[in-house]
């Protein structure tokens, strides 16, 4: 038996209904146990993106249980303690965000928004698929970090830096 840490992590976007989604699937899956993820939005939009489920379901994750859903669910006090939270989209990066307790480390990890992309179905099933390897690599890097070896400055600097690395060298 380990006595380490179990992180929760909190993905934030506007309407939670892709990015934030796919970010909670794919940590859910690669954190092996070390992290729990969560997602939610400001303006959530009620339902997962139809082509945000079909992809985790074709990348055999678990789509049970993922719902779009306010960030005011984990303001509350009885609500999960964040230890990170990221935002994956511009527009919930510049909102006002809720006063989280427990004072997380929080950092930006942008990526176009699938749900916007135009073009032929292909074109726009191409975009979650773009968002999704950003964010895995992204996540891959995270879920690797020496969380309990490194200082919390340090840390606040790398996960800054994985938010801003080209999504092909993430």
């Amino acid at each position: 038996m380990t006595d380490e840490k179990t992180y929760n992590v909190l993905f934030l976007c506007t309407g939670n209904s892709a990015r934030s989604i796919l970010a909670e699937a794919i940590l859910q899956r690669e954190g092996l146990g070390r992290f729990r993820a969560f997602s939610a939005g400001s303006h959530p939009k009620g339902q997962l993106h139809p082509f945000a489920q079909d992809l985790l379901k074709r990348q055999n994750h678990p789509v049970e249980g993922l719902r779009s859903k306010s960030w005011d669910e984990f303001a509350v006090p009885d609500a999960p303690e964040m230890h990170f939270v990221f935002t994956v989209c511009d527009d919930a990066a510049a909102e006002t965000c809720p006063v989280w307790p427990g004072q997380p480390m929080t950092a930006h990890w942008g990526v176009p928004d699938p749900a916007a992309a135009a073009g032929t179905e292909a074109e726009r099933r191409l975009a979650f698929s773009e968002a999704y390897r950003m964010l895995n690599n992204r996540i891959s890097v995270f879920v690797n970090l020496p969380l309990n070896a490194i200082d919390n400055l340090a840390l606040k600097q790398r996960l800054a830096e994985l938010g801003r690395t080209p999504s092909s060298a993430a």
